[in-house]
């Protein structure tokens, strides 16, 4: 082929080139919201702990607990659904990586050498006239060296390479809302599990030392009977309220240590290195003060499942411009290039190049049956992820909603236990002090006590349900991904804590 047929044949070209970037299928527009999942939310105005300012990026340090601040970074770093989730991530920028390529021609070098043997007889024209019956050679061997460059390019009249980088673009987009989603989840888990440890070492306190208050009173009344005031009956009734509460502290110091090996898990370390700054916490962290809480728009545009939700039907809505390319036809402009000869140093003269050049048009047609079925296929996914995004939203104004409503009764319900606790309080100390006098009988010391230990006991457990509740308005509200330190560092970076074991927790304990 001269040049000029060269020039002839990629001119023909330029019109179809021209076309690219025309893709079919439909562009994607984000779903309207319903202008009341926007709003203010219902139960904002439920308590005076709650505001409408933005929320915290680190929402845990409103707890003002370093222990917890440290705890969080660790599993931002180190745990294994958080890494599990950034490893998806750089997946999807590698699949996005691969969509890209396509913009690009495909290229081949190749080399080879050959040794080639060539019968005498398979040359002749004439059967029984070749050079071996004639006397001459009865073969003829010869090298042949050859190396070839080629190359080909698809071109994107139809859009389906521009449809596929679009859906691996949004495909990424949706794995890196997915790893925010992922910190976001596991700051939660964090934060419940250090409370929860610290309200079960609290608990255990209370139960400690309401049995050794109820031991006082047995000691009383074992001396009231040893000088021949009391009974029998009323030493074993008081002996009964101490082991009530002795029998309460190894399942609450069980629990303690349950949470501390959640926690070791949750940042990456084995069970039997448990944190020893968490293992020492006996007082529940708890935000004293307003939370902000915004409103439902900025909710939406803050959680990172809602995000991940409008991504994946963006990148579902690309696919169907995938699926309804292949109703047309391909174009794929195509050349090689070439060099061959029986000896080394002939290779790059004149005489040994070769070259082709030519456009290759591929068409499924007339059967496009199965093309029509991918379009079908393609177009109920991005329904169902749109069913899927607009599920998303209806779940994050839900959860919100119901975390607000839980942590007002979670405050309500502490205010009053506590008031409980301090009456129950005075009660036993004045029927302590009327029995001392012989102004209450020895049953009524005793329901006072036990009144006492229950009214304790029921405000040490709300305490956690505080904090529980909270870190569970935190993750609802979706914050926490913002500024996350990075994924994993090499092995051996990792700086070392203080460390305990659990046999030491439990020598501790007793």
């Amino acid at each position: 082929m001269s040049r000029v047929a060269m020039l002839r044949a990629a001119g023909a070209l330029i019109p179809a080139m021209a076309l690219a970037g025309c893709a079919v299928g439909p562009n994607y527009h984000r779903p309207a919201v319903q202008a009341d999942a926007t709003q203010p939310f219902m139960e904002s105005h439920s308590g005076p702990m709650l505001s409408g300012g933005p929320l915290p990026a680190k929402w845990w340090e409103m707890f003002q607990d370093p222990v917890l601040d440290r705890l969080i970074q660790d599993a931002f770093t180190y745990n294994t659904d958080i890494r599990q989730a950034a490893g998806n991530l750089r997946k999807a920028r590698g699949f996005l990586s691969e969509a890209r390529a396509g913009r690009l021609p495909s290229t081949e070098l190749s080399a080879s050498y050959q040794r080639e043997r060539i019968g005498a007889d398979s040359i002749q024209s004439g059967a029984g006239t070749g050079a071996g019956a004639a006397g001459g050679p009865s073969h003829f061997d010869f090298n042949y060296y050859q190396a070839g460059f080629d190359a080909s390019y698809e071109v994107d009249i139809f859009g389906r390479v521009t449809r596929s980088i679009q859906a691996a673009h949004r495909d990424a987009e949706a794995a890196a809302a997915e790893l925010d989603g992922a910190r976001i989840s596991i700051a939660a888990q964090v934060a419940q599990s250090y409370a929860d440890a610290c309200g079960f070492a609290a608990q255990a306190d209370v139960a400690r030392e309401t049995a050794k208050l109820e031991g006082n009173t047995r000691d009383l009344t074992q001396r009231l009977l040893d000088a021949g005031r009391g009974t029998r009956r009323d030493v074993d009734q008081a002996a009964v309220l101490v082991e009530q509460a002795n029998a309460q502290v190894p399942q609450l110091e069980a629990e303690r240590r349950a949470q501390l090996y959640a926690l070791a898990a949750l940042t990456g370390r084995p069970p039997a290195e448990l944190d020893a700054d968490a293992a020492q916490c006996r007082a529940v962290p708890k935000v004293a003060t307003v939370i902000p809480v915004g409103d439902g728009a900025t909710l939406l545009a803050r959680r990172p499942d809602v995000r991940a939700a409008e991504r994946t039907l963006a990148a579902d809505t690309a696919r169907i411009g995938i699926a309804t390319a292949q109703l047309f036809p391909s174009v794929t402009l195509a050349g090689s290039a070439t060099l061959g000869a029986p000896h080394i140093g002939d290779i790059g003269k004149s005489a040994s190049f070769g070259y082709s050049l030519g456009p290759l048009i591929s068409w499924t047609f007339p059967n496009i049956a199965v093309a029509r079925a991918r379009i079908r296929q393609a177009k109920g996914q991005a329904d169902a992820s749109l069913a899927a995004f607009q599920g998303t939203i209806l779940t994050a104004l839900k959860e919100t909603e119901q975390a607000l409503a839980r942590y007002s009764a979670a405050l309500e319900r502490n205010e009053a236990l506590a008031r409980a606790s301090a009456a129950a309080d005075d009660a036993a100390k004045l029927s302590r002090i009327r029995f001392d006098t012989g102004r209450d009988n020895f049953l009524d010391l005793l329901v006072a006590e036990q009144n006492r230990a229950e009214a304790r006991q029921a405000l040490a457990q709300s305490e956690t349900n505080v904090a529980d509740s909270q870190v569970s308005l935190f993750k609802a509200l979706g914050g926490g991904w913002e500024g996350a330190p990075p994924v994993a560092p090499p092995p051996g970076t990792r700086p070392q804590q203080a460390l305990t074991s659990p046999q030491d927790i439990s020598q501790r304990s007793n």
